[in-house]
């Protein structure tokens, strides 16, 4: 009797190492794929860091773009209110 108890003391502690490796390649497959997952994320991450920087140099190019064209119309309009004064003043005369 002590013959099949012994067997089914080895049987359970069998089942257990099983299960026991089971789950350690489950585990190591859950952090093969999770660092796959943060290779991609830090992949992603540097390309979006680059266009972001990109965009911000673009957006100052275009910030300096309005600047100097605000400057130009705004001397376009001087000129032009300097043109009505002189043909104002040349109508009254």
């Amino acid at each position: 009797m002590s013959g099949i108890y012994g067997l089914e003391k080895f049987s359970h502690l069998e089942d257990k190492i099983y299960r026991t490796i089971e789950q350690f390649k489950r585990e190591r497959q859950e952090r093969e794929a999770l660092e796959r997952e943060v290779l991609s994320l830090r992949r992603e991450m540097s390309q979006l860091t680059d266009e972001k920087e990109r965009l911000e140099i673009q957006v100052e190019r275009l910030l300096a773009e309005r600047d100097t064209m605000r400057l130009k119309v705004e001397a376009m309009l001087d000129a032009i209110a300097v043109l009505d004064l002189e043909a104002a003043e040349t109508a009254k005369k």
